[in-house]
């Protein structure tokens, strides 16, 4: 199967937002970090004096941490450009 380039995933993922809710908005991110207190500053800083509601949470092994992120946006850009931010942030996975 065919992936997707991340201009075609983020283009979509706005249509959707577009169609699916109204904005402003609450949204929630989902991340997957190496537990790596830098890597989860990193995010965390990402977020900074924006009001979002960070949870946290390490898996079994305490290898890898959650991150949930609730945030209100005003738009769909602002949802992509939070993700792209995050992206930059080595050995992250966004679900």
């Amino acid at each position: 199967m065919k992936k997707d380039s991340p201009d075609e995933f983020y283009k979509r993922l706005k249509e959707e937002l577009l169609r699916t809710s109204s904005w402003p908005s609450d949204y929630l991110y989902k991340f997957i970090v190496p537990t790596d207190p830098e890597k989860i500053k990193a995010i965390q800083l990402i977020f900074d004096n924006t009001g979002a509601v960070i949870e946290s949470r390490q898996s079994s092994k305490g290898k890898y941490t959650s991150l949930s992120v609730t945030v209100n946006l005003k738009d769909p850009d602002a949802v992509i450009s939070n993700y792209k931010e995050v992206a930059k942030v080595e050995g992250v996975i966004s679900l």
